[in-house]
């Protein structure tokens, strides 16, 4: 087939053009090269976009800009659509370029499969967990809850767990599910469930097939180390490779699902090649939780070196506490099965890693941003 893949020099995109390459699809990237991302100069401080161009044609461009998704889509039978803004904390106060990036862009792609002449057959967007804000748990009295966003004055007060409406108990988190609650507490958020909402509902009334694949926390090589938004896997570890002591957040507890980059690659696969995806949405995930204590230790452990942390009880509004896959319908539908173990994954990303000098990730930077803004507490 003939696939096109909007944000395919990024991290997720570079890696899946190469995989489509290797099965005989053809292959056309649309993308912006955000400095952000990519740095000043993309040709040569970008191995994701270097990695790109050796399977894919790129078409450089905006997905805001109507005239670059024409071009890109010209006889095109799959689009993959990765190209966002992605980051919970800078979407908070950089509200209309998330919105104008990840829903005008959205909308230009779904204006030019209803008004114009196309041969696009199927749709795939990356979508993301943070649809769901805080994930799903179980009280005691309760059952089954979803919390909405945790309260500033719990948290200064070190109450990092969403309570029980009840009892004023912390909860137990449990797997998310695709039947999970929708409500997200991010402009992040609110963004990718527009996204979703607009592509499975304008393919539907058009006959083109769509999917969305709720990502977890992707991660491996080739995540972007220049940043400061994006992985918490390239700013941990820039800094223990720096020696620069590491602020975690809230008491270290919380906890993320981290997917390894050749699964993700391997669901979205699944998602274009199957027509059992059409029309249907699935969490991506390993399905297990990792706290950021336990995911530091290890990390340090993998680069040789003890990470000096600092548990700061600081805090961030619009993150979450938990989050984890239940991986049941993808299994189900489209027998996916996360293959590369967190403790495997690590080893690959250090090893990564360790080939590339440390960047200056502006994580500091971007922190006192926040704090400026009212964000960023303790």
């Amino acid at each position: 087939m003939k696939v096109l893949i909007s944000g395919g020099a990024g991290f997720i995109g570079s890696h899946l053009a190469h995989a489509l390459a290797g099965a005989n699809h053809e292959v056309t990237i649309l993308d912006n090269l955000s400095p952000q991302i990519h740095g000043a100069q993309p040709e040569h401080e970008s191995p994701t976009y270097r990695r790109a161009v050796e399977v894919a044609r790129v078409v450089r461009g905006d997905v805001r800009d109507p005239a670059k998704w024409i071009e890109a889509l010209d006889g095109q039978e799959v689009v993959v659509h990765l190209a966002a803004e992605t980051g919970t904390g800078q979407s908070m106060y950089e509200i209309e370029r998330y919105a104008d990036t990840n829903v005008r862009g959205t909308a230009h792609l779904l204006d030019l499969l209803v008004n114009d002449k196309h041969t696009v057959r199927k749709v795939v967007l990356a979508s993301s967990r943070v649809l769901y804000g805080e994930g799903k748990y179980r009280s005691a009295q309760l059952g089954i809850v979803h919390p909405p966003l945790r309260l500033e004055q719990d948290m200064k007060r070190g109450l990092f767990e969403p309570l029980c409406p009840a009892t004023g108990e912390p909860m137990v988190a449990v797997a998310t599910d695709e039947e999970s609650k929708i409500h997200p507490v991010s402009i992040y958020g609110v963004t990718k469930h527009t996204q979703e909402q607009l592509i499975m509902l304008t393919c539907r009334t058009v006959g083109v097939a769509a999917s969305a694949l709720r990502f977890q926390n992707v991660y491996g090589p080739g995540q972007s180390l220049k940043n400061p938004y994006t992985g918490v896997f390239p700013i941990f570890s820039n800094a223990i490779r720096a020696g620069r002591p590491i602020d975690i957040f809230e008491d270290g507890l919380e906890s993320r699902d981290f997917v390894y980059i050749d699964d993700a690659v391997e669901a979205t696969r699944r998602a274009i090649e199957s027509p059992a995806a059409d029309g249907e949405v699935f969490g991506v995930g390993s399905g297990v939780p990792t706290t950021v204590l336990e995911m530091v230790r290890l990390l340090g452990s993998a680069l040789g070196k003890d990470a000096s942390m600092r548990v700061t009880g600081a805090f961030r509004m619009g993150d979450i506490r938990h989050n984890f896959a239940d991986l049941t319908k993808i299994r189900t539908l489209l027998g996916f099965e996360p293959q590369v173990f967190f403790d495997e994954g690590l080893r690959r990303f250090v090893q990564w890693a360790e080939q590339h000098e440390v960047e200056n990730d502006r994580y500091r930077e971007s922190l006192e941003v926040m704090k400026s803004k009212g964000l960023l507490h303790g």
